[in-house]
C-alpha cells in the first residue's frame, strides 16, 4: 500500500471552504503561546489543580487523546479541519502530542521554544507557499531562512546553543516534507528534530 499521499488544495479539503482554512491557520499560530503560558503560568496553574506541571501536560495528552478517540469513532469533523481526518488522526490531535511530548521531554526555553514555534510559523508558512505554487526549492529555501531566523531568534534570547540551531533549523524544515497517511506532519515536524535535540544535548552541555 501507498504510505505517502498526493498533495491537494488545502482550501479544497477543509471544512468550511476559505473560511475553515482561515481558522486552522489561525489556531497553528496561536500555538507561539504554548510555550509562554507553560514558562509563565505553567506552575501556578499545576499548583492550583495540585498537581506537577509534569502530570498537567500529561493529562492534556490524554485528554486530547481521548476527544480524538471519540471524534474518530462518532467518524465527523469540525470545522477547519480537512475532510480526510474523519478517519484518521487529525492535525490538531498530533500537533497536541509532538508538543505535549516536547514539554516534557525538553523543558526548558532553549529548546522548547524554537521546536514549538518553528511548528507553529512553519508548517503554515510552507503550506501557503506551496498553495501559491512556489516551486519546491522556494518553498525549501524560504522555510529554511524563517525557522534559522527563529532558531538563531532563540540562541539570542533563550540561550539555545548556536551549533545547535544551526543544525537543528533545516532539519525542522526537512520534517516537514514527508507525506505520510497515516501521520500528520504536525508530527513528523516536532518528533524528528525532538529526536535529534534529544541526541545533541549531552554533548551540547558539555560545549555550551
Amino acid at each position: 500500500m501507498n504510505e505517502q499521499v498526493e498533495m491537494t488544495n488545502p482550501v479544497d479539503t477543509s471544512v468550511g471552504g476559505m473560511k475553515g482554512h482561515i481558522l486552522r491557520r489561525a489556531i497553528h499560530l496561536s500555538m507561539m503561546l504554548i510555550p509562554y503560558l507553560y514558562f509563565s503560568h505553567g506552575e501556578t496553574v499545576a499548583t492550583t489543580v495540585d498537581l506537577t506541571l509534569d502530570q498537567v501536560v500529561a493529562g492534556v495528552i490524554l485528554f486530547a487523546l481521548a476527544a480524538e478517540a471519540i471524534r474518530l469513532k462518532l467518524g465527523i469533523t469540525i470545522f477547519g479541519q480537512r475532510d480526510y481526518e474523519a478517519k484518521q488522526i487529525s492535525a490538531l490531535a498530533w500537533g497536541a502530542i509532538g508538543v505535549g511530548l516536547v514539554l516534557l521531554l525538553v523543558p526548558h526555553k532553549a529548546y522548547a521554544w524554537p521546536l514549538i514555534v518553528s511548528l507553529a510559523l512553519g508548517d503554515p508558512f510552507m503550506g501557503e507557499l506551496r498553495r501559491k505554487d512556489f516551486a519546491d526549492r522556494q518553498v525549501m529555501v524560504y522555510a529554511t531562512a524563517l525557522i534559522l531566523a527563529i532558531w538563531l531568534v532563540a540562541w539570542w534570547q533563550v540561550g539555545t546553543p548556536l551549533w545547535v540551531a544551526i543544525i537543528a533549523a533545516p532539519v525542522c524544515m526537512i520534517s516537514e516534507w514527508p507525506r505520510l497517511r497515516y501521520i500528520d506532519d504536525n508530527a513528523t515536524m516536532v518528533l524528528i528534530p525532538l529526536a535529534l535535540v534529544l541526541i545533541l544535548e549531552p554533548f551540547a552541555q558539555v560545549m555550551v
